[in-house]
């Protein structure tokens, strides 16, 4: 390898280089050197700011050519690399070069970031999103004794003394993607879970303006995990496409539809009147938009229709429901069976 090393330097100053980083950061490993230490011997080799981020912690190390914490603001990246452990992002690393980038800031990167990921695997916690299913569902489970339950948190690396909350969802998204998106700054576990993946997370961290286009998700409010999973269950039903995450703590007294049973709710014929009219997407859309601003006009500018043609729909749709949708109770009875409907989907 040397040998070979030697020859293709010969050939291309870039190679010469890229193989003189390449043994510089092969040393720093060897000698097992920490984070700080690895941001100041890059911003020493690189000759400007180098800054490393790791997302579980929060923490952010910049430091300046000599060697010292950076104090200036920082300045747009010129070139960033992902940390990545286990196939998962876990921080940054980037230069604040002035001006364009050194042909070698991409192969210094690299290997800063794979350094980094060895340190923060070895001398962690790294924020691995992804966790033991077993482990997960032993601290949501209501089955579990508070003993068994304080364990299974404490191995997923929570903290005895803050409150965990539970989030349930329905994505696309891989699970790892969407639990970093959701706490990028604080300690995060997520797996699957039947057909609904699981998030556990602090209650400060979760956010839920985070959430991704196309996620469906119900946030737990309780303290205790086993809780906080019934109820982010209840909130995760009551999504829908204008509310696809739900917390709930704003369900309030909405949160008793989840209790009825389904039966019940299919006999119930301000239900029924909705599951007819369920085929005809135009009469839903004007139907759930008008339930949910109260207004015929908001209504009306939200559909891009004018108010006159919303009225006429609105009239048809309350001759086959059989509701008067213009009166207060009217209007809150096909609120509440809307809800009710949706709930038999789940």
């Amino acid at each position: 390898m040397e040998a070979l090393a030697v020859r293709l330097s010969g050939l291309d100053p870039y190679v010469d280089g890229a193989m003189h980083i390449v043994a510089f950061y092969d040393t720093l490993m060897r000698r097992r050197v920490d984070l700080p230490a690895l941001a100041r011997a890059s911003a020493g080799l690189s000759e400007c700011v180098a800054g490393i981020r790791l997302h579980g912690t929060g923490r952010v190390t910049r430091v300046a050519p000599d060697g010292r914490q950076a104090s200036a603001p920082p300045a747009p990246a010129s070139t960033t690399v992902p940390i990545t452990l286990d196939e998962e992002e876990i921080g940054t690393v980037w230069l604040e070069r002035p001006g364009p980038p050194n042909p070698l800031d991409e192969v210094l990167l690299d290997r800063l970031a794979i350094a980094a990921a060895a340190v923060a695997e070895q001398y962690g916690p790294a924020r691995t999103t992804m966790a033991d299913p077993a482990l997960v569902e032993l601290a949501i489970s209501a089955d579990s004794d508070e003993a068994a339950r304080a364990r299974a948190l404490r191995l997923l690396g929570f903290a005895a003394d803050l409150p965990v909350r539970v989030v349930a969802v329905r994505s696309r998204l891989p699970l790892c993607r969407l639990g970093g998106l959701l706490c990028p700054a604080g300690p995060v576990k997520a797996a699957p879970l039947a057909d609904v993946g699981v998030i556990l997370a602090t209650a400060t961290a979760i956010d839920p303006a985070r959430f991704p286009a196309g996620v469906r998700a119900g946030i737990g409010a309780a303290e205790s995990p086993d809780r906080s999973w019934r109820q982010a269950r209840t909130a995760l039903r009551f999504t829908g496409p204008r509310e696809p995450v739900v917390r709930y703590a704003d369900l309030g007294a909405l949160a008793l539809l989840a209790e009825v049973p389904k039966d019940a709710s299919r006999d119930n014929a301000d239900v029924a009147a909705i599951a007819r009219i369920s085929g005809n997407p135009e009469d839903m859309e004007t139907l759930e938009t008008y339930c949910a601003t109260g207004s015929l006009r908001r209504a009306a500018d939200l559909l891009h229709l004018h108010h006159s043609s919303v009225a006429r729909r609105l009239e048809q749709i309350a001759k086959t429901l059989g509701i008067e949708l213009t009166e207060p109770t009217g209007l809150m009875r096909v609120r509440l069976a809307l809800t009710a409907w949706r709930l038999l989907d789940d």
